[in-house]
């Protein structure tokens, strides 16, 4: 928004190429699932592995006859290729989070190399982003590896951001569309991911012994209150993400 109140075009004309992009790629992926489908491919696997890689296109006979291979006809593996030699924690690529679920998906798949940019990518988001960012569409296959990065490096101080996460993923329209896609290893994934959590416990931290019986009284009060209101959250999460 510009100051004489007047929309910022150039504003517009970005969210406008991220609807179209997120268009096409969901139009693309429902496209590979339908030809999934009519290969009758023999396992989920195969079936997961297709509209994941369907970005990729085949190449012509051109390319493979008569020309020298100088074209990028895979600009994602190319990237990939070119970011291994970087052992950079934050991805220098990432100048600004993500608003859109188009940008998410450029960054998650081509800018993010380890489990543990991943992680703190997600962390530096937040849950409350995440779910403004996927409230129309979780993309295909991504719910699944959420689950395995968060299961891979969750850590006691950041149980609550963690909560927060898979509280606005449940959320997501299609949720439960996207866990029945889960594949056995992402589901194992999501059990250690709530084993973990069970086990951290409550995060209280208590900044000061207290004074008195009262205070020390109104502290374990406060604690118990809030053990039991994150145990509630914690099942109902369970629930939610289908873990017995």
């Amino acid at each position: 928004m510009e100051a004489d109140g007047a929309p910022d075009p150039a504003a517009l004309e970005r969210e406008l190429r991220a609807a179209v992009a997120a268009d096409a790629r969901r139009e693309r992926e429902n496209d590979a699932k339908l030809r999934a489908l009519r290969q009758r491919v023999p396992s989920y696997q195969e079936f997961r592995n297709i509209v994941l890689a369907s970005h990729l296109k085949p190449l012509e006979k051109k390319d493979k006859m008569g020309m020298r291979r100088n074209v990028l006809w895979n600009p994602c593996a190319a990237h990939a290729k070119a970011t291994q030699a970087s052992d950079v924690e934050i991805p220098q690529e990432l100048d600004q989070l993500p608003g859109t679920s188009a940008e998410f998906y450029r960054d998650w798949r081509r800018c993010l190399k380890s489990g543990k940019e991943k992680y703190q990518f997600l962390l530096e988001l937040g849950g409350k982003a995440l779910g403004r960012i996927f409230q129309a569409d979780l993309g295909f296959g991504l719910l699944g590896e959420f689950l395995t990065v968060l299961a891979e490096n969750v850590c006691h101080e950041d149980r609550d951001a963690v909560l927060q996460i898979l509280q606005s993923l449940s959320g997501t329209k299609r949720f439960g569309l996207n866990m029945d896609l889960l594949s056995e290893s992402e589901k194992e994934s999501s059990r250690d991911l709530f084993r973990k959590l069970q086990s951290f416990g409550t995060a209280g931290h208590p900044s000061r012994l207290a004074s008195c019986e009262a205070e020390r009284e109104a502290h374990l009060t406060h604690t118990s209150l809030q053990k039991e209101a994150e145990e509630r959250i914690v099942m109902e999460l369970m629930k939610c993400y289908q873990v017995n």
